[in-house]
């Protein structure tokens, strides 16, 4: 009999991120048994768009969509009926959590979770915070019942090392990945866009894929490219609050500026194959750094080079968060 697992995430409801634990299931050679729990629909705050869910019908997973509350307030949200049954009647032998264990999501898990099953969660927070109330009581009880947790990188572990609890829980690196499958060289699907977009190859394409923020770099990438003077065009693959902004900006600059706002998850790898350089300049902020800037992997597995700026990296004895994965990468060629 394989063993069960359950895994939940709001971030499930883009049918990419499901590779996950599909990869999980296909890999145990029969070991486990996966189900996915994911939102029918989530909004949030500041988000490419909103996102319905999206089903895959060659999924080997069982995939369960549910209601979901809040969706636009990511510390708000949670999951309507059926979570709860589900999880204590699901017999599960681990419950996976890819939600923050500060938010609301995460500590509805855990009271579902309790006396269920072991709980772990999988954690991105790289900024050391003071939660007020309920969110201070939330994390707590949320450790308090988690039987570990994963990081995406070394500057989050460095972080949630600092917080009460953390420390006493086993604890694993699990950087976020990509799908390889979709995110590889194919300069046929680069052409495509670029002739959609009357573009030919005699000038550079600079592209930026992210959200559309000012902690992102936007304003300091559009303000650098002012003064480079080799002809160049830009293509921004995204959306957020200075789309407005960035329109207004491309007016100046007539025939060499797409803003491409509306392109779905499974598209964005014909977007980078158009590119011949990607740019990631976030910037540290008060309330946010770059947690790992998974762009810049997803450029280098389609062959682009990147410029990154430094937000977000925490040496280590060698390298940083994104610098030491990246260097596993050292077998994309780049053009």
């Amino acid at each position: 009999m394989p063993r069960r697992l359950l895994s939940i995430g709001h971030a499930y409801v883009v049918d990419v991120n499901r590779r996950l634990p599909t990869e999980l299931q296909q890999q145990s050679d029969g070991r486990w048994e996966v189900t996915v729990v994911t939102p029918e629909c989530f909004i949030g705050k500041n988000d490419i768009r909103s996102y319905e869910f999206e089903p895959n019908p060659d999924e080997p997973t069982k995939v369960v969509p549910l209601p979901a509350r809040m969706t636009s307030r990511v510390h708000f949200f949670w999951y309507g009926g059926g979570l709860r049954r589900l999880v204590r009647e699901g017999g599960f032998d681990l419950i996976h959590a890819w939600e923050e264990p500060y938010v609301l999501s995460g500590w509805q898990i855990a009271r579902a979770a309790r006396g269920v099953a072991p709980l772990v969660y999988s954690t991105a927070q790289s900024l050391f915070k003071r939660y007020p109330p309920p969110f201070s009581f939330v994390e707590r009880y949320c450790v308090k019942q988690m039987a570990g947790w994963m990081y995406c990188g070394t500057l989050v572990e460095q972080n949630l090392l600092r917080r009460p609890g953390y420390a006493d829980r086993p604890r694993h690196e699990l950087p976020l990945g990509f799908d390889t499958i979709t995110m590889k060289p194919d300069s046929e699907a680069g052409a495509a866009v670029r002739e959609q977009l009357g573009w030919d190859n005699s000038v550079p394409v600079v592209g930026y894929l992210g959200r559309l923020v000012e902690e992102k770099g936007i304003r300091v990438m559009l303000q650098a490219l002012e003064r480079v003077e080799p002809a160049w065009r830009l293509m921004l693959v995204g959306d957020g609050p200075l789309n407005s902004e960035v329109r207004s900006w491309a007016e100046k600059w007539p025939g060499r500026v797409a803003l491409m706002d509306s392109v779905k998850h499974r598209e964005v790898a014909n977007y980078l194959n158009a590119m011949d350089l990607l740019v990631a300049p976030s910037l540290t902020a008060k309330h946010w750094k770059e947690q790992f800037g998974r762009m810049l992997v997803e450029a280098f597995a389609c062959g682009v080079p990147v410029i990154g700026s430094d937000s977000g990296w925490r040496t280590k004895a060698t390298g940083s968060d994104c610098r030491s994965y990246c260097s596993s990468l050292c077998f994309v060629t780049v053009r």
